[in-house]
């Protein structure tokens, strides 16, 4: 028994010394991949926050002279097609009294907004909808402006961003001097100072980035469309007797910017043009954006919302808040009203607590992602996105301080002379397809060309090596 112990102590550090090593590996093979994509979309993050901050996405931040009586909005819309002729799609109310109001108006152009002083009827200002540099940034934060295929290199990314937390957590582990674990080693020099900056600053911002990557997936095209969302898709049979459209309420979105709240989006849309829902604007009066306009305010929405008119013989009006759309940086009071064109019943009420635990997550992560819910928020949200720029260069600068002088060798952390822990990694593998389809499959693939063609290739091992 004595002579056992020291064997059994040896073994076990060998073993956990083989484990430390692959997890660096899988951490340096998914670094290599995700930095650029983290990198891009830090920055254009910065850029969407920025803009919203100071800017506005929709023309939010207009200043105007505040006037005693504010014309009917009929009257504001006859004004806003003399200027800018086409249908108006959607009245965009101001979040206060000294802001203007917009419009959202197609045309054979395109879309179009118009921010209107609602007390004098001056245009202010007229510019194409989703040609901004918000936009700009909102395409690449979300395809790389390539379409399908960024979207998918996206998911990938965020997926195996999710490795790289836990792995780096894993190398990141006291395992000594604890204190080093949690404030960095200003004392140290070179490699030594960057793997301490960058292991640190890692640590900090771990949890919160396992957040920006959930609800990041969740607007992706495999994980987020076809199975999360359309797992947690609020139920449109909760609409008693409703009559359902063939469209979805994601038709209302216009461009890459959605404009509908993440829980709705593959809902079918109620239609007009029965006798179904309940009393909204009173019968004998007029259905039209000034009574929809009274109705919503006096259904508790205050400050910023939003009407959208009909589109076509079945649509219906819309009334919407919704925080991911800075209507406000309070989630929890977001809401969806349906209300039929020819009747001006409310067939359909949604609210925050109507959606499923999914649902309720994505309504505060989406504005919480994007820097939406106060200023708190944004400040938090710009040192996210320059300690994740730090963390993803930091890294790079430790692969290039590590690397040998010379030439051909990518300089891979070395791989355990045994796999003792294979068994375990396919397992995880597989069970991450199930979860995270495309990022199981990539894992899988590498795994696959880890052990089975590098290992066996002389000259590919050296150089990846």
């Amino acid at each position: 028994m004595a002579t056992s112990q020291p064997q059994d102590a040896g073994q076990s550090r060998s073993l956990t010394e083989k484990f430390y090593f692959a997890a660096w590996r899988w951490h340096f093979y998914a670094a290599l991949y995700v930095i650029p994509f983290f990198v891009t979309l830090a920055v254009t993050g910065l850029m969407m926050m920025f803009i919203t901050q100071f800017d506005g996405r929709d023309g939010e931040t207009i200043q105007i002279t505040k006037g005693e009586t504010a014309l009917s909005i009929t009257e504001q819309s006859d004004l806003v097609l003399a200027a800018q002729p086409g249908t108006i799609a959607e009245w965009i109310g101001p979040k206060a009294p000294d802001l203007a109001a917009v419009f959202r108006v197609k045309t054979e152009a395109g879309q179009r907004l118009v921010a209107l002083n609602q007390y004098t009827g001056e245009v202010i200002e007229v510019w194409d909808r989703r040609a901004g540099w918000y936009d700009f940034a909102d395409n690449i934060h979300s395809d790389l402006l390539i379409g399908t295929a960024g979207d998918r290199m996206i998911e990938i990314a965020a997926g195996l961003g999710l490795v790289l937390v836990f792995t780096g957590l894993y190398i990141w582990w006291p395992r000594g001097n604890a204190m080093s674990a949690f404030v960095p080693d200003l004392r140290s020099r070179g490699r030594a100072l960057w793997k301490s900056l960058h292991a640190v600053t890692g640590f900090w911002i771990s949890a919160l980035l396992v957040v920006f990557l959930i609800s990041g997936l969740s607007w992706t095209g495999v994980w987020g469309g076809k199975m999360m969302q359309a797992w947690s898709t609020f139920p449109a049979e909760k609409w008693d007797n409703v009559p359902l459209s063939d469209s979805v309420h994601a038709d209302m979105n216009h461009g890459s910017t959605n404009d509908v709240p993440w829980a709705l989006e593959q809902t079918p849309m109620p239609a007009s043009g029965s006798e179904a829902g309940i009393t909204g604007i009173p019968e004998g009066t007029a259905v039209n954006i000034d009574s929809l306009v009274y109705l919503g305010r006096i259904l508790g929405m205050e400050g910023r919302f939003r009407v959208a008119y009909p589109g076509g013989e079945g649509g219906v009006w819309t009334i919407n808040r919704d925080s991911m759309s800075s209507d406000s940086d309070d989630p929890f009071v977001d809401r969806t009203i349906h209300i039929d064109q020819y009747t001006g019943k409310i067939l359909a009420d949604v609210k925050y607590e109507d959606y499923s635990w999914a649902g309720k997550a994505m309504a505060v992560g989406i504005p919480f992602h994007m820097g939406l819910m106060g200023t708190w928020n944004f400040l938090l949200n710009v040192v996210f996105c320059l300690s994740v720029i730090f963390v993803s260069l930091s890294g790079l600068v430790m692969w290039v301080k590590r690397r040998p002088a010379k030439a051909g060798r990518l300089a891979a952390p070395p791989l355990p002379g045994d796999m003792p822990f294979w068994k375990g990694a396919v397992l995880i593998g597989l069970f991450t397809s199930m979860a995270f389809p495309l990022v199981g499959a990539t894992l899988l693939v590498v795994l696959a060309f880890d052990l089975l063609i590098l290992s066996n290739i002389p000259a590919m091992k050296r150089a990846l090596s």
